[in-house]
């Protein structure tokens, strides 16, 4: 899937980007910042070379630990959704591929990223591309549980379903802070946008239908 030595990224896959940005903007994606930093992340990066000429379709892909690759316009809606500020300190739950946590991390922020499949993160650990990003750390973990000891974050984004909104990721946004979190069970879940504010209440917005990989408790060693 990952590769440890770097790829190249040639005219065609730049074009296919920019085509790409097209698409995404036809879609309804508006943040310029967002649509930029699409465009400058070689996606073909993260896709196992198999899937490599079809890496700027906007699809989902599979990678190992049977996890997937966000479609593109997915990655885009849910970090327009965040309204992103340079410098935020942003928590991501499911590292993935770790495409999204290289999508914000062109944006300048400071981001804390877990991954509970041992095998993926590994594999990122290993990955040539992410050390462009130094603003990225990664964490092996239950993403329900957070990052206590890094709260409060500014902005929260889950990029997995979720059967309920995690309270302890909740009382670890700050006040003013936004999360984006799919919830539901089953194939398709609610995109929620949720702000917390300074007495402790929130706001939900549902955001529409999407369909992603479960969030699990736990951490996963096995390997599969």
């Amino acid at each position: 899937m990952l590769h440890s030595k770097p790829k190249d990224d040639n005219y065609l896959h730049k074009g296919l980007r920019k085509q790409l940005v097209q698409t995404l903007r036809e879609k309804g994606i508006k943040d310029e910042r967002v649509l930029a930093a699409i465009e400058a992340i070689p996606r073909h990066f993260f896709l196992d070379t198999a899937f490599e000429k079809r890496a700027y379709e906007d699809k989902a892909f599979p990678i190992t630990a049977g996890q997937t690759i966000s479609q593109p316009y997915t990655v885009a809606y849910q970090t327009q959704l965040l309204e992103i500020q340079k410098f935020d300190k942003v928590l991501e739950v499911g590292t993935g591929s770790a495409y999204q946590a290289c999508v914000l991390a062109e944006l300048g922020i400071s981001l804390f990223t877990i991954e509970r499949q041992k095998e993926l993160y590994d594999y990122t650990g290993q990955f040539f591309f992410l050390k462009k990003y130094p603003n990225i750390k990664r964490f092996y973990g239950d993403g329900f549980e957070g990052l206590p000891s890094y709260a409060p974050f500014d902005k929260i984004i889950i990029t997995c379903g979720a059967p309920f909104i995690p309270p302890k990721l909740l009382d670890q946004l700050k006040p003013g802070g936004i999360m984006v979190v799919p919830v539901g069970e089953g194939d398709k879940q609610k995109m929620k946008r949720i702000i917390k504010y300074n007495e402790g209440d929130i706001s939900e917005q549902e955001m529409g239908d999407f369909s992603f990989v479960p969030m699990l408790e736990g951490k996963n060693n096995t390997g599969k």
